[in-house]
């Protein structure tokens, strides 16, 4: 399998916080929230697995990490123990595999393409 090991970790990551509502029973919008903010994470990790040198899926799967991390108070689930700490751990989590992601991006940005 191709990719880096951060990228795979995020998708994961994605994945749990998609499927997250399912064990801790959360609907309405924390629910929607997590679902599509995990959909989104793992759109970008596939897409960073796909493209190493794609130094804007970083920045985006950072940013998205630090969305879910701050989702539990900005949409009003951070009452529901499971939820909030599902959404701070997995954010935190993307957060810093984007962090990691992002001078690996970098590099791999630079080198020569194979033909």
């Amino acid at each position: 399998m191709e990719g880096r090991w951060d990228d795979w970790v995020a998708l994961a990551a994605g994945v749990g916080a998609a499927v997250s509502w399912i064990w801790h029973g959360m609907f309405g919008v924390g629910m929607v929230a997590m679902f599509l903010l995990g959909l989104a994470v793992m759109l970008t990790a596939v897409m960073s697995v796909t493209r190493p040198g794609m130094i804007a899926g970083e920045a985006v799967m950072l940013a998205l990490g630090t969305l879910m991390f701050c989702a539990p108070w900005l949409l009003g689930f951070a009452d529901r123990p499971a939820a909030a700490w599902t959404a701070w751990v997995l954010g935190a989590l993307v957060a810093a595999m984007g962090a990691v992601g992002l001078p690996l991006s970098g590099g791999a940005h630079r080198r020569p393409v194979p033909h």
